[in-house]
């Protein structure tokens, strides 16, 4: 076969191997994914459309692109991950469940530790009126930065800090979610939380074994205000940590 037809065979060869335009920059491919996820128990209209409008596969790195929309945590360095799309679904949904939400039709303004690469910030900024995040690595904070330019959300504020503080400037917060578990809840995060709003995260499971997901809701009642605090099923997170690098 001349040399020209060699070429030729090769780049059709990697033209069909390689991800194309058709694929992972196609709605109907986020579409496919968030129809996955309602067959597997999410049902909140709002989330699964927020999660259409994202392009997941614009915050992890190219050689793992390809798996963007399976239901699958991957690596985005710095021995941190990008949650699963079930579990982001999820714990917003759990979020949109809140009194304060419930009542505005919206998160409002949102905390959340744990930015990472910024997917789920993209994906709150779709259900929110702020969203305030924190990220206590610099590498992760400057990616983050560097992936929501893109998508021009001036509601999403990226601050390099440590999460188990919460950020009191902003405050309150009708809604926090956390990407990292430890073994309490910060009594900051509980101090920022509004009346009538939500808090979701990780936590170490009761023994030590594992994380389970918590729920606190702020509640006044007669002018009284109690938090009240609800388990529920097993997760994977990051261990939750303080200081910044």
């Amino acid at each position: 076969m001349p040399q020209r037809h060699l070429r030729e065979a090769a780049a059709d060869a990697a033209r069909r191997m390689a991800p194309s335009g058709l694929g992972l920059d196609s709605i109907h491919v986020r579409h496919r994914m968030v129809q996955r996820l309602k067959q597997t128990g999410l049902q909140d209209e709002r989330v699964l459309q927020a999660l259409a409008e994202v392009p997941r596969h614009e915050f992890v790195d190219s050689a793992l692109a390809i798996q963007a929309y399976e239901d699958t945590s991957l690596p985005i360095g710095h021995g941190q991950t990008i949650s699963k799309p079930s579990v982001v679904g999820r714990m917003i949904a759990m979020l949109m469940g809140g009194a304060a939400a419930q009542q505005q039709g919206h998160l409002g303004r949102v905390l959340e530790i744990g930015t990472g690469c910024g997917y789920q910030a993209a994906v709150l900024s779709r259900l929110a009126k702020q969203v305030v995040s924190i990220e206590r690595l610099k590498p992760l904070h400057d990616k983050a930065l560097s992936n929501l330019q893109s998508l021009q959300l001036s509601q999403i504020r990226l601050i390099h800090g440590d999460g188990r503080l919460g950020h009191a400037g902003s405050a309150p917060y009708e809604s926090i979610i956390a990407a990292a578990g430890g073994e309490d809840l910060p009594a900051a995060w509980l101090a920022q939380l509004a009346p009538g709003g939500r808090l979701v995260a990780p936590m170490v499971a009761p023994g030590g074994r594992g994380q389970i997901l918590v729920l606190v809701d702020h509640l006044v009642e007669v002018g009284i205000s109690r938090y009240v605090r609800s388990e529920y099923e097993a997760v994977h997170f990051v261990p939750l940590k303080s200081g910044v690098l």
